[in-house]
């Protein structure tokens, strides 16, 4: 019965729409068995003009890279009888990042994760936190020896005081689906490295089972690991960028012309970090390795392959496998990930758009800037004839503007 309430429903929502054009809100969460689901909110203005807002699907997906994401939604418009060219922004992820940002932080993470050594990397950083975190006494251990440790520093004159410094802290667990979870974890994990070796090593002499114990002089022998050390750093650095974005787009209140200036400027940075970043980055590992006692390897050797596939035959340096297999390799694919989802014609139709804005008394309405929209991305919805109408009509429809935003301003300062 539910099914079929389900169902006219859908049918109801359909006819309502009928010919208009729409935009998509889509968002992802997971279910209770870890399912991956993207749930479909459709806005639409009806007959009457009024803009409305409807449920109109949820479906099961078996990742969150851009392909399959797209793969989805086409699947679904086709489903509803919807016509992809009624979506008023027609790259169909645009306006599904600009509205949720949940998407972007998942493609990222995905994107990441390609790469074999980094998903064992945050699987290994999950495990570490997890261990040292299982309870309030290794808790209250870790801010004990964090504690020590920075009023040795403070001591030995490496760090300053002052008020709101220095604080101790605790271990941030990643989540599955946000970027900057990761991020907060990682930074923490560097924060209290040295009172978090202190720990693994206290439970792996005193655990009090021998799984603890075993577990614990893993996580210990993967922190003492220059490889560890290495992913630790250049996460952060890739993550650091890309999250500022991220955050962004999560806001409620979206300044679209701010935000398509961080796509930019993010692009940026992470290619000024593939291009100029790895001697810097290098320098900072090996300087962290050597303040917590672990050992660097010589980038000159060949690296040892051990564990993986035999077919992998070729030698290399320990330089060339974390520069290229590992430091080149991560950027580029964030780098693709941003360039798909946010590429030129694509960002440019945003910033065009921004001239429809109607806040601040449309500070950003621009003739120029619609006239060029409807030229570039809307041609066939606008005859040669209606071209030059709209231009006229946006000169009229702007001292219209004007003239109601300054009676009204006026109506404020007498009331």
């Amino acid at each position: 019965m539910e099914l079929l309430a389900s169902y006219n429903e859908q049918s109801l929502i359909r006819h309502e729409i009928g010919d208009a054009r729409f935009c998509l809100i889509v968002d992802e969460a997971r279910d209770e068995s870890r399912r991956e689901q993207m749930a479909f909110v459709i806005r639409f203005v009806d007959r009457s003009g009024f803009i409305r807002e409807r449920f109109l699907d949820i479906v099961h997906v078996k990742d969150t890279i851009a392909a399959t994401l797209k793969e989805e939604i086409s699947f679904v418009l086709s489903h509803h009888n919807l016509d992809v060219q009624n979506i008023r922004v027609k790259d169909m992820m645009v306006p599904v990042i600009c509205v949720e940002s949940g998407m972007l932080q998942l493609a990222l993470i995905a994107a990441a994760r390609e790469i074999s050594d980094v998903h064992t990397f945050f699987q290994n950083l999950i495990f570490v936190i997890n261990i040292v975190s299982a309870s309030c006494k290794r808790n209250d251990e870790l801010r004990a020896f964090q504690a020590a440790t920075i009023e040795h520093l403070v001591d030995i004159g490496e760090i300053e005081t002052g008020k709101g410094v220095n604080q101790v802290g605790s271990l941030q667990r990643p989540g599955d689906s946000r970027w900057s979870l990761h991020f907060k974890s990682i930074c923490s994990l560097i924060k209290m490295y040295g009172a978090t070796c202190l720990v693994l090593e206290n439970i792996a002499l005193d655990g009090s089972t021998y799984s603890q114990r075993g577990d614990a002089a893993f996580s210990f022998k993967l922190l003492m690991s220059f490889d560890f050390a290495f992913f630790l750093h250049i996460m952060k650095n890739v993550i650091g960028i890309t999250d500022v974005l991220c955050q962004t787009l999560q806001q409620k209140s979206q300044d679209i012309l701010n935000a398509m200036h961080l796509v930019t400027s993010t692009k940026t940075l992470i290619q000024k970090l593939r291009d100029d970043g790895w001697e810097t980055l290098l320098e900072e590992v090996t300087s962290f390795c050597k303040h917590q006692d672990i050992e660097v390897p010589d980038i000159d050797a060949y690296f040892s392959s051990v564990g993986l596939s035999r077919r992998k035959t070729k030698s290399v340096t320990v330089e060339h496998h974390y520069r290229v297999d590992i430091f080149t390799a991560i950027i580029d694919q964030q780098l693709q990930e941003l360039n798909n989802r946010f590429n030129e014609q694509a960002i440019e139709l945003l910033k065009l758009s921004t001239a429809l804005d109607p806040r601040n008394s449309y500070k950003l309405f621009n003739i120029e800037d619609i006239c060029l929209l409807v030229d570039k991305f809307y041609p066939e919805d606008f005859s040669d004839q209606k071209k030059i109408h709209l231009r006229f009509q946006l000169q009229h429809y702007e001292l219209d503007v004007d003239s109601v935003y300054l009676n009204s301003s006026c109506f404020d300062n007498n009331y």
